[in-house]
């Protein structure tokens, strides 16, 4: 999942070094990611009216729903 959703960010920005992804578990079910990116490329990962990071979460659902747990994307400015 994290490899997943780190690959699509790193296609979307201009400086994919920038990009890091932070995986937490509160509990057992639930999967945290933080994606921080840098500053000039926040823009491109959360797309025009949120659409980009909207698609996101719902492959990441999808992905996290086969594992039988939830997942959250947050993504930092």
């Amino acid at each position: 999942m994290k490899e997943f959703i780190e690959f699509i960010a790193k296609h979307l920005v201009d400086n994919p070094d920038n990009v890091s992804l932070d995986e937490t578990m509160p509990d057992e079910k639930t999967i945290e990611l933080t994606l921080k990116v840098g500053a000039d490329d926040v823009g491109k990962v959360i797309g025009k009216q949120g659409k980009t990071a909207q698609a996101m979460r719902t492959l990441l659902t999808a992905i996290s729903a086969k594992e039988g747990k939830r997942a959250v994307l947050k993504i930092l400015d």
